[in-house]
């Protein structure tokens, strides 16, 4: 009995010992089985190329078309009736201020002028004889207020006469150029009528309408370059701008100051307009790279720590055809640029090096 008992015995031990020895290979077996599995699994993880963002300060740039337009125009017209006697001027003529552009007939203006004149001698010889008759006692003191208020008064009425006569005379009141004469020697004409046009060329404006969400960005002496479309090219300052929106278009008109003294800018000419804008910190990014968040925000996504994604909301601060200056990055973020919108908020992924041509591409 006792040896059937430790046979039993030995039986039972070689069996648990054979049995553990069939499990731990097997945990062996799976643990070496499921290691190539977890590499796998490592390398499925979704590649997106990646891009470092360097946020450097960049003058924002906005291009706008406009037209040219002369500084200063002036209607002169007669300040007298009557017909004109001389045509000084055609169209196309410069002059400079006080020139005389027409004579216009003399309607006895000058008779008047010498009738004042008269009339002042007069006063003058009366005031001198009457001051000796007072200083002789031969007439009362208080007539000398009464004759210094007649002599005043004729010297009044010789001033008026003389400007009366010349408004016979249509003189420039700027320099600049004629652009229209609509009178003819020998023409009547009446106060007011219309006699030459002048603009004056120096300085010469150029005129643009911006859009309100791009005013705040422009302030008066900031930098303009201006191109005409018959390719004359000029730099100016910004002059003036609006404080009232146009009613028919909601946009702010901006004058932008150019010297001109050679005349190469006329009046009127279609022109483009490129504003130097204050400069804001910004990154320079490939349009592609900009997305929409679940909640339609405008932004991009780029790769944090544990290369899981994030989104990251922007500012366009300047739009180019294919790259753009956004707002909102800071240095060395990794941005997604190809395979964004693969990939949502929290994933794992894979980033690789952006290719060199996007890289490089403008």
């Amino acid at each position: 009995m006792k040896a059937s008992r430790v046979l039993a015995g030995v039986i039972l031990i070689s069996a648990v010992a054979w049995i553990g020895s069939g499990v731990f290979g097997r945990d062996g077996e799976q643990t070496a089985a499921l290691a190539p599995q977890v590499e796998k699994q490592a390398s499925a993880l979704f590649r997106v190329a990646v891009l470092p963002a360097t946020v450097e300060d960049h003058a924002r740039r906005v291009v706008l078309s406009g037209r040219t337009e002369a500084d200063r125009r002036v209607n002169v017209t007669a300040r007298a009736d009557g017909t004109i006697d001389q045509l000084n001027v055609r169209r196309g003529a410069r002059v400079k201020t006080g020139d005389v552009l027409a004579v216009i007939s003399d309607e006895a203006r000058e008779a008047l002028v010498a009738q004042a004149k008269a009339k002042l001698e007069q006063r003058r010889v009366e005031l001198r004889a009457r001051l000796t008759l007072i200083e002789q006692g031969n007439l009362a003191p208080l007539q000398k207020p009464q004759l210094e208020a007649e002599l005043r008064a004729a010297e009044a009425s010789l001033a008026q006469a003389e400007t009366e006569l010349s408004k016979n005379q249509v003189r420039a009141p700027i320099d600049g150029i004629v652009i229209e004469v609509p009178v003819e020697a020998g023409q009547p004409l009446q106060v007011g009528a219309k006699v030459a046009e002048i603009i004056s060329l120096d300085p010469m404006l150029a005129v643009v309408e911006i859009a309100e969400r791009q005013l705040g960005g422009i302030t008066v002496g900031d930098t303009a370059k201006v191109k005409t479309v018959n390719g004359v090219e000029a730099t100016g300052r910004v002059r003036f701008i609006s404080a009232a929106a146009s009613q028919q278009t909601r946009t702010y008109r901006v004058d932008i100051e150019l010297a001109n003294a050679d005349g190469r800018l006329p009046d009127g000419v279609t022109c483009e307009v490129v504003l130097e804008l204050a400069p804001q910190p910004a990154a320079h990014v490939p349009r592609s790279a900009l997305t929409f968040s679940a909640e339609g925000r405008l932004g991009v996504r780029v790769v944090g720590a544990g290369d899981e994604v994030a989104f990251v909301p922007v500012t366009i601060i300047e739009d180019g055809l294919e790259k753009v200056w956004l707002g909102g990055l800071q240095t060395g973020q990794r941005v997604i640029v190809q395979g964004q919108d693969f990939v949502k908020e929290g994933q794992r992924v894979a980033p690789v090096e952006a290719p060199a041509a996007m890289v490089s591409k403008g």
